[in-house]
């Protein structure tokens, strides 16, 4: 296989670059994984005093037996009860008040004694101390029935904390009244006092610290345990018909969560074995499509579009074993693989495509056998359905196919696994039913991947090949021997590219709509107008440029019909960069001994770059000529279309497809015997006597 591959150097490193690309899938695919095992997932379905109908389950890994919410509420709401909230005291507000008093004292010292200054200054300090606290923080944890809080001081955290009852702290009002009474005790005159504007140096100085309240309690309810043993791995959980109790219901659920915090924890960002698996999945699949489906693989988004929906789906999985109380696995509709891709390309490239996705999903489902029995008969039945596809209602028959393959293959799993259909099954056809719905969207889905990846399907392509559709009715109208021309040109060249291997759907759309230019002045063209041409009124310069603008009146109207740019391409490069060989030869004629300039007289291009665009300038060729035979002989025909195509390819306009001497060798029996059909003498039918 080396060697073959190093002989071929080209296909050597197109493989290195498509296995580049699948290498990074499988990357992707392996990042984050978890294991499969341990998931019951009726459990919210399940009651006590219900005997149990599975197959006996074991502890499948060591997991915690949790607490129950009842007990977890109970210990939470007992924290919350030892934990006092958490007060902060601002201890720079005392000095400030002392401050802005003795400040204050300097105009009033000479109407006001020294004694009151001081005892104010004395009771100021007292009550600061205390703490000053506002009246609604003080009322909430009265009403709370607190007896104390924790007490932080300026710039301290949750470590340097007192405990202080709320009994010591005071309301505004209160340190006034307390501050006029202890005045009228030690016989001092509240009127003098009061002129000191007690209630100016009176603040708050203790707040609440909710979020150091917040974070403490939080700390303790942190340290709280919460469960109550252990289960070791391979320990019975129960068994078949045994009875469900709270204590077994709550065993199960401990299992699940555990089983849950298993699956989202990244224990390693990226495991090796596994990614070894994908590699060789995805590794396989990048040598067949890179042997069978060159072409295919040529393309790089054709490339990424296969790793993209092998990603999305994997993904998916990964979600739904992460989640499983979101969704049921029967819901992700893996046949939507098949569907898309078989709208674009091969029905053997998405066939396997679709197998390397079931290979990889599996390794994350609970019954990896099952499952893949399960998806690769729904798959076959998709492929089945689909073999021909040419509209898009094949695509709504296919979903519903799918569906009922689901029913009736999960119905005979369940039935060998389990003996019986349990009631628990029927929720799987919801489930399915769910999956139906996501498939007909895959109408929708090909649509955008049309739009953005560039592709036209067959099935576009089958609505565009409808001599009813707009433009090609407007052609057989204005232009009828264009028309007839180009429906013709289409039987050449799906002959030939039937024979060869080309795409046959993609050159008859491209063929019925590649000379749709000459609408716009059909009159020029012999096959609209073989008398009075208006030629004769015009140089050969003129004439020529009237005859290459087909091409570019064509574009702009292909453009305008939004037709597909694959078509318009076959618009672009039917005559490449060939001359108007009439015109031209007919200047040079009229022109003996000058050095005709042959631009002018040359189309825009490029020249063909497909198989198929190329099969379509020979096709249009030998048509147009075919008509000016006067003798539809083998021999007249065989001559004609020997000197046209090997003409062709003197000139080198095919040097940029892929077409081989064996392919143009091909091409010319094809064109012969399919134009001694079309051209061959009729028997003429007796007069009646």
């Amino acid at each position: 296989m080396l060697k073959f591959l190093k002989d071929n150097k080209a296909l050597y490193l197109h493989m290195l670059h498509v296995l580049a690309i699948f290498f990074v899938g499988a990357l992707v695919a392996s990042i984050n994984t978890s294991p499969k095992e341990g998931y019951v997932p009726n459990y919210p379905s399940l009651k006590a005093d219900q005997p149990w109908g599975e197959r006996p389950l074991v502890a499948p890994f060591e997991f915690p037996v949790l607490k129950t919410e009842e007990q977890m509420k109970m210990e939470r709401d007992s924290v919350e009860r030892i934990i006092p909230p958490t007060c902060r005291m601002d201890e720079n507000v005392m000095p400030r008040m002392i401050n802005q008093l003795h400040d204050q004292y300097k105009e009033l010292a000479a109407t006001v004694p020294e004694s009151y200054y001081l005892f104010l200054q004395q009771q100021l300090k007292k009550y600061y101390a205390f703490g000053i606290i506002d009246s609604k923080t003080l009322d909430e944890l009265h009403l709370d029935r607190r007896l104390e809080v924790r007490m932080l001081g300026s710039g301290q955290t949750g470590t340097g904390w007192t405990n202080v009852p709320v009994a010591r702290l005071y309301r505004l009002s209160e340190v006034y009244k307390l501050i006029i009474d202890e005045a009228t005790r030690q016989g001092l005159k509240p009127e003098l006092l009061r002129q000191l504007e007690i209630t100016q140096y009176l603040q708050p100085n203790v707040s609440y610290a909710e979020a150091e309240t917040k974070r403490m309690l939080a700390e303790a309810l942190s340290s709280l345990a919460t469960s109550t043993e252990r289960y070791q791995q391979g320990r019975r959980i129960i068994d078949q018909g045994e009875v469900l109790t709270p204590y077994t219901l709550n065993v199960i659920r401990s299992l699940n969560e555990e089983y849950k915090a298993r699956v989202g924890e990244k224990t390693s960002f990226l495991q090796l074995p596994l990614l070894g698996y994908f590699f060789f999945l995805f590794t396989a699949l990048a040598i067949y499509l890179v042997l069978f489906y060159r072409e295919f693989t040529e393309a790089t988004k054709n490339v990424v579009l296969v790793v993209l929906s092998i990603l999305t789906f994997i993904g998916l999985t990964k979600l739904q074993v992460a989640h499983v109380d979101w969704f049921s696995i029967e819901v992700i509709p893996y046949v939507m693989i098949i569907l898309l891709l078989r709208t674009f390309f091969a029905s053997h490239m998405a066939l396997t495509t679709y197998v390397i996705t079931i290979l990889a999903v599996a390794y994350f489902t609970l019954d990896p056998l099952n499952f893949i029995f399960v998806q690769l008969l729904a798959g076959f039945s998709a492929i089945f359905t689909l073999q021909s596809l040419s509209n898009r209602g094949q695509l709504i028959r296919a979903a519903f196919s799918v569906y009922l393959v689901y029913i009736l293959s999960s119905m005979l799993v369940e039935w060998l696994t389990k003996d019986t259909i349990t009631t628990d099954y029927w929720m799987k056809l919801l489930y399915y039913g769910i999956n139906l719905v996501f498939l007909m969207f895959t109408y929708v889905l090909a649509f955008l991947v049309e739009r953005a990846f560039g592709y036209v399907s067959n099935v576009r392509l089958v609505e565009l090949s409808d001599t009813a559709m707009p433009l090609l009715r407007e052609l057989s109208e204005i232009a009828p021997g264009t028309f007839q021309h180009s429906y013709q040109v289409s039987i050449l060249a799906q002959a030939a590219a039937t024979r060869i291997g080309a795409d046959t759907q993609l050159i008859r759309a491209g063929a019925l709509y590649h000379d749709i230019g000459k609408m716009l002045h059909p009159e020029f063209f012999t096959e609209n107008a073989p008398s009075n041409s208006p030629h004769r009124l015009l140089s050969a310069h003129e004439s020529a440029r009237v005859i290459i603008r087909h091409v570019t009146d064509g574009i702009i109207l292909g453009q305008k019909s939004s037709l597909p740019p694959q078509i318009i391409d076959f618009i672009r490069t039917h005559h490449g960069r060939s001359t108007t060989r009439y015109f031209y030869n007919t200047y040079c004629n009229e022109h003996p001994g000058e050095e005709v300039d042959p631009e002018p007289f040359t189309y825009p291009g490029p020249n063909p770059q497909t198989k198929e665009q190329g099969i379509l300038m020979l096709a249009d060729s030998v048509e147009a000529a075919s008509r000016s035979l006067t003798s539809y002989t083998e021999e007249g025909i065989r001559q004609l279309v020997q000197r046209l195509v090997d003409g062709i390819v003197a000139e080198g306009l095919l040097e940029d497809t892929p077409l081989t001497f064996r392919d143009i060798r091909e091409i010319k029996e094809v064109f012969i015997l399919k134009l001694m059909t079309m051209y061959h003498a009729r028997i003429a039918y007796p007069d009646k006597r």
